[in-house]
């Protein structure tokens, strides 16, 4: 197997064997049940919810293949050499302690922001008689090219994007409490969905 869904829970620390202090993200990874298989991916569904909550031809589907309905529902790549059955569960002991994983979510949103903040400027003159201390300033020369080019840094909407963090490793993982606890930071706020994967680049 290649990927679970899990939610990030938090962040704490544990010690190390040779007494260093290591970060951690706390992870609720599974058990998500298989939905779906096709030719090169399989459907996972994670964090049930009551039938209330969920629109009925949906509905209609967990019901035909007799799972409660589940909120975050995904795709991911399958592993050609298992063979996988409709109503499966995945759990937590995919990964071991050691092994290195990619984690997908969603970042925090922060809003409208300038491009101090957005793209890391340096800002202008700090002295009194400057009046663009903070401000865009000049974006584009007159007539070669004309006009701004694609993609400039300009201020705007930051973060609640798609990121994936590559090559985290697996600090732990705990069977019994569906918990996976990976080093670092991964992105997205408490309780936000998250796709993990084995490492594409180890």
């Amino acid at each position: 197997m290649t990927a679970i869904l899990g939610k990030k829970i938090g962040m704490t620390q544990v010690f190390a064997e040779d007494g260093r202090r290591v970060s951690i993200t706390a992870i609720e990874a599974g058990p998500c049940a298989i939905l779906s298989i096709k030719d090169k991916s399989i459907q996972l569904g994670f964090d049930e919810i009551k039938e209330s909550k969920v629109k009925k031809p949906l509905l209609g589907i967990f019901k035909k293949i007799g799972i409660g309905p589940c909120k975050f529902i995904k795709e991911v790549v399958r592993d050609v050499s298992y063979e996988y059955k409709v109503g499966e569960e995945l759990k937590v002991d995919l990964f071991k302690a050691g092994d290195f994983v990619d984690v997908t979510g969603i970042s925090i949103g922060k809003g409208f922001q300038g491009g101090m903040k957005r793209w890391g400027w340096h800002g202008g003159p700090q002295t009194h008689g400057s009046t663009s201390h903070r401000r865009v300033g000049s974006i584009g020369s007159s007539t070669t090219p004309g006009r701004v080019w694609k993609g400039h840094h300009l201020p705007g909407h930051m973060g609640a994007d798609r990121v994936t963090i590559q090559n985290i490793r697996v600090i732990k993982t705990d069977l019994e409490k569906n918990l996976l606890l990976v080093q670092g930071g991964v992105p997205g706020y408490n309780n936000g969905y998250l796709i993990i994967r084995k490492a594409k680049k180890k």
